[in-house]
């Protein structure tokens, strides 16, 4: 049986995400889970008069295709992995974009992958990845499934709930309500966050500020920038736990010195997050500073594409920076990590220029008022 649900999702996906139109051929990325997702895009694109190409992918059968890839072969691997990017990039010449639609049957499965395979294959991919991030449309989607309810503490039905509602929000209200946002941001100077273990400043004078509204992300709901490369200075503690590359970590505290990650660690696995952050020059630096204000999300759920969003959260991200917030930082990585300063998360506050635009997760200034949950 069909899910309306999902026919009203894949409509948002190709004409507010993607704007296609008659014509336009595009690409989409999805876990073969995600098949009546996949199914519903389809049939929308030949109402739309556009082309598809679709790629499947499996999550065991990446995790084998990794363990192939071996970085101290002589240079055979990094050979094979760009001449994969090159073929990408050919691929996408004539295409408009990407829907990638990710589905978590197993959020551990490339846990054991060596970083240093994620690396190689971080590094040789870049070329391709910055093509379809800062030259294309792209929408990332996450599919909901059993490891991610479980991981979510949820049951499926709730959690499927959750996932079709937070996604399908009336983002061109969003739009309107952010505007003030954006234009305060690209007015400041210097951004303060106070919060339990954290206190840490930094400057974003003369870079971008994005409105984020469901163009590239689903569920959406944030602003972003770049702080000041060389600018960040002091220490801040993440309090959501974060999944990166088949690793969980929770507790994660970065401090930091004209802009460089000079500390880190966490309650575990602190060795493999300095690894990480050791990736390239770039990785110690951040490329993304933003405030969450997705109304229907707060509580983390161990995903960093919802809980990025959070109400009264905000996220700094050790790696790249996007073309359209630009801060000159290059890296093969882009780790967002989250601190919710809800009331109920311990607090905190952001102060712009000495003035508190946000306190305990909720904004202060009445321009901003639209914003609250």
């Amino acid at each position: 049986m069909r899910d309306s649900r999902l026919a009203s999702l894949a409509k948002l996906m190709l004409y507010h995400s993607m704007k296609i139109q008659k014509g336009d051929a595009f690409h989409i990325t999805a876990d073969i889970t995600a098949r009546p997702l996949v199914q519903e895009l389809l049939r929308e694109a030949a109402q739309a008069g556009a082309l598809a190409q679709v790629d499947w992918t499996d999550a065991e059968i990446t995790r084998q295709l990794l363990e192939l890839y071996d970085p101290d072969d002589g240079g055979r691997t990094e050979a094979f992995l760009k001449d994969k990017a090159a073929a990408d990039l050919r691929r996408f010449e004539n295409l408009v974009g990407d829907i990638v639609i990710r589905a978590y049957v197993n959020d551990a499965e490339l846990g054991r992958i060596d970083p240093a395979v994620r690396q190689l294959e971080a590094s040789c991919a870049r070329p391709f990845k910055d093509l379809v991030i800062n030259q294309r449309r792209w929408v990332l989607f996450e599919y909901p499934t059993q490891a991610r309810a479980q991981r979510a503490d949820m049951p499926y039905g709730q959690y499927e709930d959750f996932v079709l509602q937070t996604a399908s929000l009336d983002y061109v209200a969003m739009q309107r309500a952010v505007q003030p946002l954006k234009a305060l941001m690209e007015k400041t100077d210097r951004v303060r966050i106070l919060a339990p273990g954290t206190d840490l400043s930094f400057s974003i004078l003369g870079i971008p500020a994005v409105p984020c509204c469901g163009e590239y992300n689903l569920p959406d709901g944030e602003c972003f920038t770049a702080p000041v490369r060389n600018s960040a200075n002091g220490t801040i503690s993440f309090n959501t736990p974060s999944l990166f590359w088949g690793q969980l970590y929770h507790n994660i505290r970065l401090t930091f010195s004209e802009g460089r990650i000079v500390e880190a660690a966490a309650d575990e696995n602190t060795s493999q997050l300095n690894q990480i952050l050791d990736t390239d020059a770039g990785a110690r630096y951040l490329g993304e500073f933003a405030l969450g204000f997705n109304p229907l999300i707060h509580d983390a759920t161990c995903n960093t594409l919802f809980d990025e969003k959070i109400a009264g959260s905000l996220h700094l991200t050790p790696g790249a920076c996007y073309d359209d917030a630009p801060n000159g930082n290059s890296s093969a990585i882009h780790w967002d990590l989250v601190q919710i300063q809800r009331s109920g998360n311990g607090g905190g506050e952001i102060w712009f220029d000495d003035r508190l635009v946000r306190k305990d997760g909720l904004f202060v200034p009445p321009e901003l008022a639209a914003l609250n949950p």
